[in-house]
């Protein structure tokens, strides 16, 4: 079930914005990096489990043990095929700055403008730089950032939720009991997704091929609709009103 937020000239304005964003081709000098973060509660066994056999299944009881909480901040670059998982005690807009300027140090050192997509949460906005590093300190370090926001109520447009939901499903689908072990899974998932999802040859992998902006896929969800109306929008000075009375989306399974 998907939820769509009241479609106003700013959510549409925004909605373009990204959808054209995500058809560039890919681009070492300009990578467009998606960022989201999940809350995950560290849980342990009460019990200790019994293994499987060869006749029966691993079993473990009902009851659990809590650990406390913890976060992780996402990073992925689609094109690429890259992403970059950080495993923090807490989310606050200290750590998310962090967590913005090694990317910006590290990774993408070399890159002469990062494309940043962020959702609405209150520490993803350039403010949040300036009350943890000063102004100074945060231009210099956001010179070469461009932010790009999913319209209120519409961060399914942020791919980075997409990557967090395989992310959950291939590693963190069971007990995790501390900090320590969760890097450690969070290390070998990226790992191992980096490589499958590689690009060769410098073209985009296979599973998040965007040729042109009336051809973009997020796995589940096809918006190629949309592109279209943003197409015609800016060819016809009616197009707004047509877009406000045409069918909007139309979502398909992709095998």
């Amino acid at each position: 079930m998907w939820c769509i937020g009241v479609l106003s000239e700013e959510y549409r304005r925004r909605m373009y914005t990204l959808l054209e964003l995500y058809a560039r081709p890919l681009s070492r000098t300009e990578p467009v990096i998606c960022i989201d973060e999940k809350s995950l509660q560290l849980i342990g066994h009460s019990r200790k489990p019994l293994p499987m056999t060869e006749s029966a299944p691993a079993k473990q009881d009902y009851e659990y043990e809590r650990n406390g909480t913890t976060n992780l901040f996402v990073a992925v670059e689609p094109k690429a095929g890259q992403r970059i998982v950080s495993v923090t005690e807490h989310r606050g807009k200290a750590d998310f700055v962090a967590f913005v300027g090694a990317l910006l140090t590290n990774a993408y050192a070399k890159a002469r403008c990062v494309h940043l997509v962020l959702d609405n949460l209150n520490i993803h906005f350039r403010k949040c730089f300036d009350d943890v590093l000063g102004t100074r300190a945060a231009a210099k370090l956001l010179r070469r950032v461009e932010f790009h926001y999913t319209p209120t109520h519409a961060s399914w447009l942020n791919m980075a939720e997409i990557e967090i939901g395989i992310l959950s499903r291939q590693c963190l689908n069971r007990r995790i009991d501390s900090r320590q072990l969760l890097r450690s899974e969070v290390a070998a998932w990226q790992q191992r997704a980096t490589l499958w999802s590689a690009p060769s040859s410098g073209s985009s992998p296979d599973r998040m091929q965007i040729k042109s902006s009336a051809d973009i896929t997020f796995r589940n969800l096809h918006v190629d609709v949309l592109v279209r109306k943003a197409q015609r929008a800016r060819t016809s000075r009616d197009g707004p009103t047509r877009l406000a009375t045409a069918p909007l989306l139309r979502a398909s399974a992709l095998q």
